[in-house]
């Protein structure tokens, strides 16, 4: 992958930034974790179990767009976890990028989505989100680029996966 980006989506706790980071590593391409992005008004709500509001998600979302740009540019592919839960939002991010965006779409089984969250530590974003995210959630729709996996497997088997999906054997 020379250039472009991969989007890995998904719930809280589905893996995006281990998978991500994994992917990146495969492709030799950046890793962005679009938590980072997050404004510290956004990370305090979302600490405080409140969940954010399309207001709160465009600027960050415009954020997160602006970092793909930038890498895409500049020639560079780039791999960002992002939760992109909705198409409108994963729309935006194929705008602002401004070239080729593919998503990948980690998904799973709610009872494995808990365990994880109930596991995860120092993380903002507590597992009584879980439901405001799953009814958010808008699964890759027809004419969406993207691979869709199951977080049942293990995170190096997704990064194999999401890779094979970017190149696949000709």
């Amino acid at each position: 992958m020379s250039a472009g980006a991969v989007v890995v989506m998904g719930v809280s706790g589905s893996g995006k930034s281990t998978v991500g980071e994994l992917l990146a590593r495969d492709l030799q391409v950046d890793f962005i974790d679009a938590d980072d992005l997050h404004s510290d008004a956004s990370k305090t709500k979302m600490g405080s179990g409140i969940p954010l509001t399309d207001d709160d998600r465009w600027p960050w979302l415009a954020r997160v767009g602006e970092a793909m740009k930038a890498e895409t540019e500049a020639g560079r592919g780039v791999v960002v976890a992002c939760s992109a839960l909705r198409r409108a939002y994963r729309d935006a991010l194929r705008s602002a990028a401004d070239g080729p965006v593919f998503f990948v779409h980690l998904d799973g089984e709610r009872e494995l989505l808990e365990r994880r969250l109930a596991d995860r530590t120092g993380h903002f974003m507590p597992s009584s989100l879980l439901d405001s995210q799953l009814g958010t959630l808008e699964r890759l729709q027809e004419g969406e680029d993207g691979i869709t996996l199951d977080i049942a497997d293990d995170a190096a088997a997704l990064a194999a996966s999401a890779a094979a999906a970017l190149h696949p054997a000709g």
